[in-house]
């Protein structure tokens, strides 16, 4: 595929510049070569891609802050051949974050790469030029203006938040400018989320609504992703952390400015809702829809059994080629686990072991598995059919449950009644793994082998080991083969899908107070594709707190696990948990997995604590690095950092 992205290594290295205010960069560095980034066609293409080059840097999970922020997986901190993964961003949950010195700061990019007010600075150099090629024609050039003012806008989303109000820094200052006039200040929540709406909203009209190039231009924004952004922060201004957050409240520039609305504002439900829908019909205009079996193209036999199937349409809803997934609105490129998909997979064959760096340690927490539903739709600890007390006994795996969980294997009985996605999402000790170069109708499939001597999933040394149990599977395309040698078969991490915008779409409604028979379908479509009941069916037959769906607070628990599911492992839910208020109920519980330098079952399967989480309020914003503060007087920092 020669997409946009081609381009990207080149422009890296010809776009970094070094601002001469590092600590907020609003003056153009190499004004004497603007001229020249600008004189044709070609190299304003050239910068363009330049403006488009931050977002590759969310593609890397290890610094993307709804990854690795989540409590969704786990990355030990104590490899002795740990080179080729930063653990400073997996690290935050331990209580690491200081204002000093921030992890993961896009603020002025010190430890995380990227400055986000840099790339920002490059989108305004490009919008202050675009009309010096004299031989740009007049499509382009609107098409070229209206992708700057959506990527100017996304990378004041993300600043937003992880920072909350921020400076708006809609023109470049002239080289002239003194240090006082470079000194800008935060701008109230709710200015800085209408100058990102004012920018998506100038930026949608010249945009395609989709990609007719595929070939040369995958990966350049349309307007449906710039609708469903614009949904997107809507809905996180209209979220608990935003909106009449009383732990807020107090904070204020230091002329007494407040930077946040202390009151809840209900009607910022309205504009995500109407926002939402725009998005959602646009998206269904342009051919979007959910991924289904049909949709299975490469390698599939025909004699796959059904069970295999429908777990494989929904790894492939991930790992599809975005050039044939109905579902992908928007992904992104990168290398880290979509090149390596080695951090996510356990060794399925003794040739495996020991080939790769840092092999299959990305793990997820105990935590994770027992997010997913039963095979009836709801929450394993509601089903009245289900056997939560004694889920850690053990059961071995039968003819019936064999393509799931290897016949004959002794695991616990968490693993068995699960729903669809638990086994599409998760590796796990005596779980079926189709792929990895055995394919076939299934009868023959991999297996992972957590215990025991012979096992494959993880020597049992302190150099290469998943430290919980359980594999992110999801982030391994199945086609992917890992033996005595390593073949990747690369995807793009998504970043939103169809799926994804009919869950918020029903979260905005059941905010705005609409009834459950108006919010619940859109959750529906969402359960049926992956081979549930619907809500009210489910919780009716199965749950134990059967009218849960008919109030709104209980409707509102289901949308958010149902979010925190289908959006598993997607850098999704660190940024979900963040809005709703719920990131600290998830870290306050200790971080969980079996223990795994064990052999026999019943020493293998106790729970053991890898690590208890460091989160509490003042970690739902990050700091601004303390330099900053004493460089520029009229910066105030987030409150207790």
């Amino acid at each position: 595929m020669r997409s946009y992205y081609k381009y990207l290594l080149v422009i890296t290295l010809a776009m970094v510049g070094v601002s001469c205010k590092k600590y907020l960069d609003v003056v153009p560095d190499n004004v004497g070569t603007i001229d020249y980034a600008f004189r044709n066609r070609n190299e304003a293409e050239n910068y363009l891609f330049g403006c488009y080059n931050a977002l590759q840097n969310f593609a890397d999970v290890k610094t993307n802050v709804g990854f690795v922020t989540s409590g969704e997986v786990l990355f030990p901190n104590d490899l002795q051949d740990n080179n080729s993964v930063n653990p400073i961003g997996f690290n935050l949950i331990r209580g690491t974050q200081s204002a000093q010195n921030p992890a993961l700061n896009y603020w002025d990019g010190q430890n995380s790469g990227q400055a986000l007010f840099v790339a920002i600075r490059k989108c305004n150099t490009m919008l202050e030029n675009i009309n010096k090629p004299i031989d740009l024609s007049p499509s382009e050039k609107e098409r070229w203006i209206a992708e700057t003012k959506f990527l100017k806008a996304y990378y004041n989303y993300y600043l937003f938040r992880m920072y909350g109000p921020i400076p708006i820094i809609d023109v470049n200052l002239p080289i002239t400018a003194t240090t006082e006039e470079t000194k800008v200040k935060r701008a109230p929540a709710d200015s800085v989320v209408n100058y990102i709406v004012r920018l998506l909203d100038q930026a949608i009209p010249g945009l395609p609504p989709i990609i007719q190039n595929q070939t040369e231009e995958l990966g350049r924004i349309t307007k449906t992703i710039a609708l469903c952004v614009k949904a997107e922060v809507l809905t996180t201004a209209a979220s608990p952390l935003f909106n009449g957050n009383p732990d807020l409240a107090s904070l204020k520039n230091k002329d007494g400015q407040a930077l946040f609305n202390a009151a809840y504002d209900a009607t910022k439900w309205d504009r995500a809702a109407t926002a939402c829908l725009d998005a959602i019909k646009a998206a269904e205009a342009n051919g979007y829809r959910l991924h289904v079996p049909s949709d299975l193209t490469a390698n599939i036999p025909a004699t796959l059994t059904d069970s295999l199937k429908k777990v494989l349409n929904l790894q492939t809803t991930i790992t599809d080629k975005w050039e044939t997934n109905p579902e992908l609105i928007w992904a992104l490129n990168g290398h880290f686990g979509f090149g390596n998909q080695e951090y996510f997979m356990p060794r399925l064959t003794a040739g495996a072991a020991g080939n790769l760096i840092a092999q299959g340690t990305i793990a997820a927490p105990i935590s994770q598995q027992e997010l997913f539903y039963t095979n009836n739709g709801v929450p394993i600890n509601e089903d009245k059919t289900w056997d939560y007390a004694n889920r850690y006994d053990k059961q071995i795996g039968n003819d019936a449950n064999r393509f799931y969980i290897h016949n004959g294997y002794e695991t616990v009985k968490a693993h068995f009644n699960r729903e669809p996605r638990f086994y599409a999402d998760l590796a796990f000790d005596g779980g079926v793994w189709y792929g990895n170069g055995v394919l076939g109708d299934g009868e023959n499939a991999l297996y992972v082998a957590g215990k025991g001597p012979s096992s494959f999933a993880g020597p049992k040394d302190n150099i290469r080991i998943n430290v919980t149990g359980y594999w992110p599977k999801k982030l391994v395309n199945y086609l992917t083969v890992y033996d005595k040698t390593m073949t990747w078969e690369d995807f793009h991490l998504p970043v939103i899908r169809l799926a994804g915008m009919y869950l918020l779409y029903a979260e905005i409604l059941n905010e705005q107070g609409k009834s459950s028979g108006e919010v619940i379908p859109y959750i529906d479509k969402v359960r049926i594709r992956a081979g549930l009941p619907g809500v009210v069916e489910a919780w009716t037959n199965y749950s134990k707190t059967p009218t849960k769906f008919t109030n709104k607070d209980g409707l509102r628990q289901i949308i958010h696990q149902e979010r925190r599911i289908e959006l598993a492992f997607e850098a999704q839910a660190g940024w979900d948990l963040r809005r709703w208020k719920e990131l600290q109920n998830v870290m306050t519980r200790p971080l969980q997995g079996w223990s795994v330098f064990e052999e026999s079952f019943v020493n293998y399967y106790r729970p053991r604590t890898i690590l208890t989480p460091v989160f509490n309020n003042r970690n739902y914003m990050w700091p601004i690095r303390a330099d900053n503060l004493i460089i520029n007087n009229n910066l105030v920092q987030n409150p207790n950092w």
